[in-house]
Parts: structure tokens; C-alpha cells; sequence
């Protein structure tokens, strides 16, 4: 038993000293951290673009706090999460990633991880609308697409909002799941449902009567 748990012991460190080593590959030795270069070095190693949605899923399972930025704690624990020690087992966990992703129980908290790694100031609650188009478009576009080429189209025309907050965003994705597209027949504005979702709604009922 206990020969089995130094074995057992030693295989582990040796599975953190790889993992360290490939964090120090990309690594900024100044700050300790992977940063936009690092991130920019790995993605061009895994062969994605790092505007990749897998790229945000990886953030996600790292649970990176900053936007761009990989600290070493969280590059250990998510890369052990993910059973991950190597380039190439990193390559092939990305799909594993996205199937993870797409569990409901999974998808609303990466949802949610999106908007909140968007935040890149101190105390900012709220993310610009450019930003908030590049990003639903990524993460609800591919199951989403008529609602969301037709939700961009209005937040691009739209005066009244220069930024989206947390709720506002959460109900973008509730919109999408439980309203009828693109007649809306069981939207019902005297639900809670944000403003910009009502006048959302006005817009396509005008656009189209």
C-alpha cells in the first residue's frame, strides 16, 4: 500500500512538473504569468485562432480571472482538471471541452463566465456594445444564428444603450431559449424582461408588419 502511494505520489509530481514546464514555455517570465503574447504563441502552436470560442472555454476551465492572462495556480488546476500535461493532449481536450461546455448544466455558467471576462476594469459592471456583438456572436451564434444576426443588426442601430450589463446578458440567452423566432408570438413584455428586450421586440414587430 504504501510503495503504491509513493508510486502513486511521484506520478503526480512528475504530471505537475510537465505541466509547469509547458506553462513556462509561454509564460512572460517578468510578470509569471501567460500573458496576451503567451496566449497568442499557444493558440498558434494548438493551430486555433485565438478569437477561437475554445479558446474562451479554456479561460473558462482555468477559471482565468483576467482577460488574457493565465496565472500558474490556474493553469495547474484547470490543465489537472482536464487530465492535460502536454501540447498535444491539450490539442485533442478542446473538443472534449466544447462537449463539456454544451451540457446545460455546464452552459449557463460559461455563458455567464463570458460577460463577466469582459470586465478588464476594476469595478466595471458593464461591457460596450461592440464588444457585447463579438461576443454573442461567439458564444450563442452557432446555435442561435437567426436570433442573434437579427439581435446584432438592432444593437448596431439602437441609440438608447452604449453598454449591456449582467442581467441584460443573461436574458439575451433566456430570449433565445424561450421565445418563438422570429414571429415572437409568446414574448410577453409585462414579463420581467429587460427594457432593451421590449424595444428589441418593437423594432422586429415594425420591421416586419
Amino acid at each position: 500500500m504504501l510503495l503504491f502511494v509513493s508510486v502513486s505520489s511521484k506520478a503526480k509530481i512528475k504530471g505537475l512538473e510537465k505541466i509547469d514546464r509547458l506553462f513556462n514555455t509561454y509564460a512572460n517570465s517578468s510578470f509569471g504569468m501567460i500573458d496576451p503574447e503567451g496566449i497568442e504563441a499557444l493558440c498558434s502552436d494548438l493551430g486555433v485562432d485565438y478569437t477561437d470560442v475554445r479558446i474562451l472555454m479554456l479561460a473558462w476551465k482555468l477559471k482565468a480571472e483576467k482577460q488574457g492572462y493565465f496565472t500558474q495556480d490556474e493553469w495547474q488546476t484547470g490543465l489537472k482538471a482536464l487530465g492535460v500535461d502536454s501540447l498535444s493532449k491539450l490539442k485533442k481536450a478542446l473538443s472534449d471541452l466544447e462537449k463539456e461546455v454544451e451540457k446545460p448544466s455546464n452552459y449557463e455558467d460559461f455563458y455567464t463566465y463570458a460577460f463577466r471576462y469582459c470586465l478588464t476594469e476594476e469595478k466595471q459592471k458593464s461591457v460596450d456594445i461592440e464588444s457585447i456583438c463579438e461576443l454573442l456572436n461567439l458564444v450563442l451564434g452557432v446555435q442561435f444564428r437567426p436570433q442573434i444576426d437579427s439581435l446584432i443588426e438592432y444593437l448596431k442601430v439602437q441609440n438608447d444603450y452604449k453598454v449591456i450589463n449582467s442581467d441584460q446578458w443573461i436574458n439575451f440567452l433566456r430570449f433565445c431559449k424561450e421565445i418563438s423566432f422570429p414571429d415572437l408570438e409568446n414574448y410577453d413584455a409585462i414579463q420581467a424582461w429587460p427594457l432593451i428586450l421590449d424595444n428589441y421586440v418593437e423594432w422586429m414587430r415594425e420591421k416586419h408588419s
